[in-house]
């Protein structure tokens, strides 16, 4: 375990503007990280932990690396549901200076009995209130954070966690929450013709303008879908030049108004991005929406768009297999997140022994 350990302090690789560390953790599992850049500067890390994935004894942990520092805190326990496996944790900040922890509820490995449950701070995180249930209609997953719109709106993407007819896994969909009264109550709009499209990552372009990015149950390619007025009604997602192999993404807008997505740049076909090469994208049938399992998890990728995602011109690999031996290899489940600082966080599942967190610059990924 990595536990207040060498690689635990954030250093600096090799002569390159990259710094890098493991979060320390004292659990066998830890997957599906979410970074939550504060108003006071600091820097937290959520993510769910324990034996395996889907066991009841997987809880939310949070960590934080304060403002100034070099290491991450040791990760204190955010969730304690003896009963239920508690997954994707999502934090984000509101209007009315509270801190808010978002995460789902499942009995055992049955994710079609998933809710969404709670918990608030109003001091940056050093305590929080009482845990209750935001959610509760069953099979409600969340992975990405609610986004703040020009007309005040909170918005937060979901998706539904569902079997086919036949009992298969895959036949998710998604939907967004909306509340105008900074969450106290939700209304909610499907995304049309969404089954295998999740984890559904919004961005605010300009004017009134949202993009959302998601991952595919059918490994093939990240999907896109837009909306016009202010995310009640959405485009059909449709494949997008980025691979996917059935495992999370992530996407930020930086404050020059780039956006940053990282991701693992691979298929379940071995198709991989190049901007200089690009490829004719080959779109699965309707009818193909039995999800696919077993892609490889790596590389992660950082993918950089100066035109609101029209081009991505600049595209680097964060993390390969160089130097490491291991079975099933798995680097997975990205966050990325500008910090005060004008740098780049990105967290992720390293082989699910711990987070690995690294800072980088935008220059980085052009260089």
């Amino acid at each position: 375990m990595f536990t207040n350990n060498e690689n635990t302090l954030i250093k600096k690789v090799s002569i390159e503007d990259k710094y890098e560390a493991m979060i320390p953790t004292r659990f066998d599992s830890n997957h599906a990280s979410n970074l939550c850049p504060l108003s006071n500067g600091d820097l937290l890390c959520a993510w769910f932990a324990g034996s395996m994935e889907g066991k009841p004894d997987i809880s939310i942990v949070m960590s934080r690396l304060k403002k100034g520092e070099d290491r991450w805190s040791e990760p204190e326990l955010m969730s304690n549901d003896a009963g239920r496996s508690e997954q994707n944790p999502v934090l984000f900040e509101t209007d009315d200076n509270k801190l808010c922890l978002l995460y789902t509820a499942q009995v055992d490995k049955h994710q079609e009995t998933a809710e969404v449950r709670y918990r608030i701070s109003t001091d940056n995180g050093y305590s929080w209130s009482g845990i209750k249930t935001m959610f509760d209609k069953p099979g409600t997953f969340i992975r990405q954070t609610a986004v703040r719109l020009d007309n005040g709106d909170l918005i937060l993407p979901i998706f539904y966690s569902r079997k086919s007819n036949n009992g298969n896994w895959g036949y998710d969909s998604s939907a967004v929450k909306i509340s105008a009264d900074n969450g106290a109550t939700w209304d909610e709009y499907e995304v049309p013709q969404s089954v295998g499209s999740v984890h559904m990552n919004i961005i605010k372009l300009s004017g009134n303008n949202l993009m959302a990015l998601f991952r595919s149950r059918k490994a093939d390619y990240i999907y896109k879908s837009v909306s016009t007025d202010n995310g009640r009604s959405w485009s059909r997602p449709e494949p997008t030049v980025f691979p996917n192999n059935n495992s999370s993404i992530q996407c930020t807008k930086l404050r020059n108004g780039h956006l940053a997505l990282i991701f693992n740049n691979i298929n379940k076909d071995g198709y991989a991005y190049d901007h200089k090469n690009p490829r004719s994208i080959v779109k699965a049938t309707d009818t193909d929406k039995a999800a696919v399992w077993g892609a490889p998890r790596v590389p992660v990728t950082i993918a950089i768009s100066e035109d609101e995602g029209a081009t991505w011109p600049y595209l680097r690999d964060i993390q390969t297999l160089e130097g490491i031996a291991a079975e099933n290899p798995e680097f997975s489940y990205p966050s990325i997140k500008e910090t005060e600082d004008g740098r780049i966080a990105v967290t992720y599942s390293y082989l699910r022994k711990a987070i690995k967190f690294a800072s980088i610059t935008e220059d980085w990924v052009k260089n």
